[in-house]
């Protein structure tokens, strides 16, 4: 089953990124007084009592008036609505209820997606109790008292939020079809690839930056085997700050790839790759995804007999964390080669799956350490006793050593090539587990 996703949505200044961070368990987004400071990493994995969920901080509230934190509080609620499975609402005791609250509670009602509502900064409750009950005004739900920055009330909280991921997840289990997500920036023509697939003009398309409204699964069936194709959903308008553009993609991309088996990154050939599709495909490749790179708009290039070699060189260098991502030109438009699109999709969910006999990978690993000698520090040389492959989706291997500490990341690299040189894995993401095993 893919991953519940929980959205925190709030106001400016109520705690937002302090919440986020002590689930993540790390400081990652920034936190500042000042309002609309949220910029850097807006997803993490968080487990709680045995359950992953992805989490996701809307964030991105600039205070220039209260018509617009008003506006873009309603931007967010609405990407918290139409990605999350669970929205957290949070609000702020010693602020009080106030109008932007009830106008979201409003939206949020609407919605009839399940909401936890949490009042934040109550770090007494003997002292605020009273202050959260005028919360129970907004009409969703009881109001959860906690303090992010003191840590109270977090597991309550947390029990409130799992209470609404589904129990049967039976169905989902068994319906084993790829999935496969498109994402990219907006306008870079997703929807079309979709359409072309399907043969119908059956997504909405036009040269405004999102007008994909939600998260569209469409069913593609291609020479007998069927597909579901995820396209990540746009912006419901333009945003007036290219930065939250940026964001609410990146939120919808966070959304797509969690439940896909294999990710096709497309990026716009008229343009090159930007930082921003970087971050995307980064996304992919965290989460050990089958990913495929497609470059679209390749019928409007001038090309000469260097123009493949050079588009190629510039992506491999700016994706050099996933050397393994196969590369595609294409043209949602005119069609070309959009159709061997599904040949690579199926070498990518093989090699996603495919698993190695133990002997053999440590007859490949034994050869490694004869070509090239393990590092060694302070007079004590790195030994590797042993490799076995654990899982799948992605390929993930286990190799013991007699100190972890002197297993350099060039050295697993190093294996991780030998391990492709026999046998491919094109496509998809490689994960190492070093552990250490005493001598004897």
């Amino acid at each position: 089953m893919s991953k519940q996703v929980v959205a925190i949505v709030g106001r400016p200044n109520v705690g937002k990124s302090t919440l986020f961070n002590v689930l993540a368990g790390e400081r990652i987004s920034i936190v500042q007084d000042t309002p609309g400071v949220t910029r850097d990493r807006i997803y993490a994995d968080v487990t709680w009592l045995n359950t992953v969920f992805t989490l996701i901080d809307t964030g991105g509230i600039e205070p220039e008036s209260k018509d617009i934190i008003l506006s873009q509080m309603r931007e967010q609620a609405q990407i918290a609505i139409d990605t999350a499975d669970v929205i957290i609402f949070i609000t702020d005791v010693r602020q009080g209820l106030v109008d932007a609250d009830s106008k979201v509670a409003d939206m949020l009602r609407r919605s009839k997606k399940p909401v936890v509502l949490v009042v934040n900064k109550v770090d007494s409750f003997e002292k605020f109790m009273t202050d959260v009950y005028e919360f129970y005004n907004l009409g969703i739900g009881d109001p959860i008292p906690i303090s992010a920055a003191s840590r109270l009330g977090i597991g309550d909280m947390l029990e409130e939020v799992v209470k609404h991921f589904p129990e049967d997840i039976k169905e989902e289990l068994e319906d084993d079809r790829p999935k496969i997500a498109i994402v990219g920036k907006p306008n870079v023509g997703k929807s079309s690839l979709i359409n072309h697939l399907l043969g119908e003009e059956r997504v909405i398309v036009s040269d405004i930056a999102g007008t994909t409204r939600d998260a569209i699964d469409t069913e593609i069936t291609w020479q007998g085997t069927q597909y579901i194709f995820i396209d990540t959903a746009g912006l419901r308008r333009k945003s007036k700050i290219k930065e939250e553009l940026e964001r609410f993609s990146i939120i919808r991309a966070v959304t797509a790839v969690e439940r896909a088996d294999v990710v096709v990154v497309m990026i716009d050939a008229t343009e090159g790759i930007t930082e921003q599709d970087a971050k995307i495909a980064g996304i992919a490749h965290e989460r050990g995804k089958g990913i495929i790179i497609a470059v679209n708009k390749w019928d409007a290039i001038e090309k000469d007999d260097k123009t493949i070699y050079r588009h190629t060189e510039r992506i491999r260098e700016i994706l050099s964390f996933m050397p393994y991502a196969e590369i595609l030109f294409i043209s949602a438009k005119t069609g070309q080669r959009t159709k061997k699109l599904f040949d690579i999709i199926d070498v990518v969910l093989e090699n996603n799956s495919l698993r190695i006999a133990t002997g053999v990978l440590n007859e490949i690993m034994s050869e490694a350490v004869a070509m090239q000698q393990p590092p060694s520090d302070k007079g004590k040389r790195l030994k590797l006793y042993y490799i076995t492959q654990v899982a799948v989706k992605p390929p993930t291997f286990v190799i013991f050593v007699n100190d972890k500490e002197l297993m350099h990341f060039s050295y697993t690299r190093y294996l991780e090539n030998r391990i492709r040189d026999a046998f491919g894995f094109q496509g998809t993401s490689l994960k190492f587990i070093i552990r250490e095993r005493r001598e004897g």
